[in-house]
């Protein structure tokens, strides 16, 4: 699903990225750990396409990222569902709005936009709160309607850059369980960037770690490390 081939990313004389190599297979579940700096968020910015490599390759999906043309760039990015730490709803827009927003903006029968809100609402346990705004929930029913805004186009990829870093631990594990019950139940690929080492240890899944642009570790079932 996601091929790095030593990808390199330069911004002038700071290299963010240097000479990543690894293979992330269709439907797995993975954490980028690192500590600020390590280039987590370059890395995602790359995969995303908001930034231009400097060397080596990116395929995501069977896709050269650094060749897809500017006009097909929207068919690409819709593959793909970020979910962030700060959320990014729209305080204006209830739940069901913003869930349904990557939806009209690809001018989505109506019908199917509500099919499609309604299913991710279930997914996330926020049926009964659809009609509430931003400012009226918990930070842990924020990320739920991000998760839900995430999983509604059933994108192929799911980056989450640090979706449990403004919640309490409790709310953190009960997200990250969350996301993993989306995973299976969508087969989806995840790579979520955290800095959280009870989650990362207590799932025991694949971690992939950063260290000053560089990646030290690859482990199938690891550990958080600093």
């Amino acid at each position: 699903m996601v091929t790095a081939r030593n990808l390199t990313k330069k911004f002038g004389d700071i290299t963010a990225l240097w000479d990543i190599t690894f293979n992330i297979e269709p439907g797995e579940f993975v954490f980028l750990t690192g500590t600020s700096g390590s280039g987590k968020t370059t890395l995602f910015r790359l995969i995303m396409r908001n930034l231009g490599l400097t060397a080596g390759e990116l395929v995501v999906d069977g896709k050269h990222v650094h060749k897809i043309k500017t006009k097909d760039l929207p068919a690409y990015r819709r593959r793909i569902g970020p979910v962030f730490q700060d959320f990014k709803l729209l305080s204006d827009r209830s739940v069901w709005e913003n869930i349904a927003l990557p939806l009209e903006v690809r001018s989505i029968k109506p019908a199917d936009i509500a099919s499609s809100v309604k299913i991710a609402l279930e997914m996330v346990g926020l049926t009964d709160r659809s009609h509430l705004f931003p400012g009226q929930l918990s930070g842990g029913e924020l990320q739920r309607v991000g998760l839900a805004r995430a999983v509604v186009s059933k994108p192929k990829l799911i980056l989450a850059d640090e979706p449990t870093g403004n919640l309490d631990p409790k709310t953190a594990h009960s997200i990250v369980s969350l996301l993993k019950e989306i995973h299976e139940e969508l087969k989806t690929t995840v790579i979520m960037a955290t800095h959280n080492a009870d989650i990362v240890n207590r799932f025991g899944l694949r971690v992939i770690t950063l260290s000053e642009g560089k990646l030290i570790k690859d482990s199938p079932k690891g550990k958080y490390d600093e």
